[in-house]
């Protein structure tokens, strides 16, 4: 399978795409200055103590109060606590962890009472972002991830994944680990570790653990809570290292500076692979150019067709997610019946399901209404094919056998809010009046721009973003509108066809990729 990643950089937002053999598979969208990621840690204030929820609202900064219930505190929160009360008594010495004594684990079955109280300062990490109306969700037992391992600071055990499955080599990552570990981290093996020389690990381990010397001083720099302590990896990084493979074959991105932390991390974590990222410079918008864009129009909806004219429609409520498989106007197969129809409708939906599961992260309670059938063997091989398709998805997952009325449930670890576009598009010229000028004038509207940019702003070189359609009707022909232009106004501009835009939407850029504001409502006076 050819596996490539795509970067969209844009002023205000980053974009990144998977594809799996050209197929959209995975898009993760992330504003510029998008803050309370999973993985940061902060120094909050207790605000309330919930004992009827065993829990706790803490403030980090975020407009709602994130929530920290007892289980989450780990048991080593009274290590962690003795930590941060030491860093803020003596601001001239910070602790070492692997000096310090480690106090006594607490009571797993005990009282958030007992070991919190209002207003108490404390060390915490993100472990769910704010979804719908909900804070974010927080955890106390720290934790660094790398590549290959997981960093845990007050915790002296080595895990490792249970999806390694031979015992030696399980015995083997850990018996290495325990012996470069530096003293009260523990340190769980992930996956992608399997056969990983010593040396690798040893190098990883060494970055995780100055990553944590390096950031924990901030502590005794705070001058007002709540602070972030440690913030983690940029998105594009940060899914990089949960999911580069063998299978990457190219990471395409748009933006220098992104381009060059990414070299950067894959110059440290593969060496030999660094050539495979590479930095985009074509006319055309990155998601046009690689067609992601058509793709992400074609699967956000609440409808979404598959093979041969069989579509899923999928709703949201806030506790669940609701899937309905129709055959729409698919042609059945007389001789094959109706058992078989369903069955290969249901095959098929599947594959869609598993796909968009991850292209939305979708997370809580998925329920999927397949098409009844009958014979228990489609059933058994429909469920056996859904655990194929999702053995790939990275989120935790359980997938529950289809009961008597054709529903399968399926549960997905939800961290992040679910990934929504809407596809539909407001006029950008009669701004949803539904009367507009004649769209005849539209050419004449867009040269008068050119006009006003050459002769009274003086910018002679400048790009024209404009829908694919319109773009090639302005192209077309000898002399072409586009070369008139040029040759009225000696301008050097070009035009640039872009699948985000609406029929009659425009769009003026400088040389530096600023957006030039030329915009007025293109309406009917």
């Amino acid at each position: 399978m050819n596996s490539e990643l795509i970067v969209n950089v844009q002023p205000n937002e980053i974009s990144i795409a998977v594809l799996e053999d050209k197929k959209l598979v995975e898009l993760q969208q992330e504003g510029r200055d998008a803050s309370f990621v999973v993985g940061n840690i902060y120094a909050g204030k207790v605000k309330k103590i919930m004992p009827g929820l065993n829990a706790a609202f803490v403030d980090i900064g975020y407009k709602k109060e994130a929530f920290l219930h007892y289980l989450d505190l780990g048991p080593q929160f009274k290590s962690v606590d003795n930590f941060y009360k030491l860093a803020l008594a003596d601001k001239k010495k910070f602790p070492n962890i692997s000096k310090l004594k480690m106090e006594p684990d607490i009571n797993k079955d005990g009282s958030i009472g007992d070991v919190l109280r209002q207003g108490q300062e404390i060390l915490v990490q993100i472990a769910k972002e704010p979804i719908s109306t909900k804070g974010p969700r927080l955890t106390a037992e720290l934790s660094l991830a790398g590549r290959y391992i997981v960093l845990i600071p007050f915790n002296d055990k080595v895990s490792v994944s249970q999806k390694i499955k031979s015992r030696e080599e399980r015995a083997r990552l850990r018996q290495l680990i325990q012996s470069i570990k530096p003293k009260n981290f523990g340190v769980i093996v992930r996956t992608v570790a399997e056969g990983i020389k010593v040396a690798e690990l040893d190098t990883e381990l060494k970055a995780l653990v100055k990553r944590w010397d390096d950031n924990m001083p901030k502590i005794q720099k705070t001058k007002q809570l709540p602070s972030i302590i440690y913030e983690e990896s940029s998105r594009t990084v940060g899914l990089l290292r949960d999911i580069f493979s063998p299978s990457f074959q190219d990471i395409y991105i748009n933006d220098k500076d992104t381009y060059n932390q990414v070299k950067n991390y894959i110059s440290i974590i593969a060496p030999e692979r660094k050539d495979i990222v590479k930095l985009y410079n074509g006319d055309l918008t990155i998601f046009d150019n690689f067609g992601i864009t058509k793709q992400i129009k074609a699967l956000f909806g609440r409808t979404v067709t598959f093979k041969n004219g069989a579509y899923l429609i999928i709703e949201h409520t806030e506790a669940l997610h609701v899937i309905d498989v129709n055959s729409g106007n698919r042609t059945k197969t007389p001789e094959a019946g109706q058992e078989n129809n369903a069955f290969n409708v249901n095959l098929a939906a599947a594959e869609e399901i598993a796909r968009q599961l991850r292209l939305r992260d979708m997370g809580g309670i998925i329920v999927i209404d397949f098409i009844d059938m009958t014979d228990g063997e489609h059933r058994n091989k429909l469920m056996t094919r859904m655990q194929e398709l999702m053995a790939s998805d990275r989120a935790r997952h359980n997938i529950l056998p289809l009961s008597k009325f054709g529903l399968m449930q399926i549960t997905r670890k939800r961290v992040r809010p679910e990934m929504e576009i809407n596809t539909t598009e407001t006029c950008p010229t009669c701004f949803g009046k539904g009367v507009i000028r004649p769209s005849i004038l539209f050419t004449d509207t867009v040269r008068l721009k050119i006009s006003n940019l050459v002769k009274d702003l003086k910018i002679k070189k400048f790009t024209l973003h404009l829908h694919p359609y319109v773009a090639a009707f302005i192209n077309q022909g000898f002399p072409s509108l586009k070369w008139k232009w040029r040759w009225r106004y000696g301008a050097g501009f070009k035009i640039i066809p872009n699948q985000d835009l609406a029929y009659l939407e425009y769009h003026f850029y400088d040389t530096d990729g600023n957006e030039i504001d030329m915009k007025q409502k293109f309406e009917v006076k």
